[in-house]
């Protein structure tokens, strides 16, 4: 390998990395966030921030969708809020690290279920392990909260539409214009939610610098990072360094909210990237399952 080939590598892997340390800990800050404002609060001044922010960077007005092409933009921003919404209700009852790890179920199922391979199964089962172990166990004493469960899946599922719609929205214009659109759309929605759920403590001074932060560590930060990458990374390459997010998640867990986890948790985790990181290796070139960014996750 060339030294500027070899350079070039490790621009991209360390970018991908600290988008993945953005990611996280700005969900790590948020959840700081909830006995304050809630999740939903929080959530309504990190996608409004973002939407300003992404609008000051990309401005979306020199590619304004059309007639019928805002169909797809709404569905793509609905998922969008979605995704976040649910992702920080559930972490606000189980762990970081676990909440990421149900909601990847989301794009592993839209990269799975649009394959045909035979060894695809094998990555399912993984993953439906993972699951499995990760469901809350009534009789234990330290067992998961069922009902963050739930909503971690739901912002997998929600993650799953983000993908499919996005594509679609992508499509009108260049994918910064789409992101800034969804996200306007989604904070249209979610701000009044996190208003009526927070009041006026949604504008105490003191919070507002923290969800600045957030908004930044969560979107224009790691959306840049990822850019980088991208341009010096194969997508697949790409894919499979995305795949250990849900460690990555687990340890911002446990050194910023000392969020420990059991054994048999790291191994859903492990098995969860297992099935990623399977699917991520073993894939051809699949328009469908591809172009997941995280500048609109939480």
């Amino acid at each position: 390998m060339l030294k500027s080939d070899l350079s070039t590598l490790v621009i991209a892997i360390i970018s991908v990395l600290l988008a993945m340390i953005c990611i996280q800990s700005g969900a790590s800050i948020a959840k700081q966030l909830f006995p304050v404002i809630g999740p939903e609060g929080t959530t309504a001044l990190r996608v409004g921030f973002s939407a300003l922010i992404l609008w000051l960077v990309f401005r979306p007005w020199r590619h304004w969708p059309k007639g019928r092409q805002w169909q797809a933009l709404i569905i793509y921003g609905g998922c969008l809020g979605g995704m976040n919404i649910l992702f920080y209700m559930a972490i606000e009852r189980i762990p970081l690290g676990v909440g990421v790890a149900l909601e990847f179920t989301g794009p592993l199922a839209v990269a799975l279920l649009s394959s045909r391979r035979k060894l695809d199964v094998l990555w399912v089962a993984f993953a439906l392990a993972g699951v499995l172990l990760l469901m809350p166990d009534m009789r234990g004493a330290d067992a998961l909260d069922p009902v963050g469960v739930m909503l971690a899946l739901a912002a997998g599922g929600c993650w799953a539409g983000y993908i499919l719609f996005g594509q679609k929205a992508g499509n009108l214009a260049p994918g910064g214009a789409t992101v800034a659109l969804g996200m306007t759309i989604a904070a249209l929605y979610l701000f009044p939610i996190g208003l009526v759920s927070a009041g006026a403590d949604l504008f105490q001074w003191q919070i507002l610098p923290l969800a600045l932060l957030v908004a930044v560590m969560s979107s224009a930060l790691p959306y840049s990072l990822e850019m980088v990458a991208l341009k010096r990374l194969p997508s697949k390459n790409f894919s499979v360094l995305m795949s250990v997010e849900p460690a990555v998640a687990a340890m911002a867990g446990l050194l910023l909210l000392s969020e420990f986890l059991s054994l048999w948790q790291w191994l859903a985790i492990a098995m969860v990237i297992t099935a990623s990181l399977g699917s991520s290796l073993t894939k051809t070139t699949n328009k469908e399952a591809g172009g997941v960014t995280e500048e609109a996750k939480a």
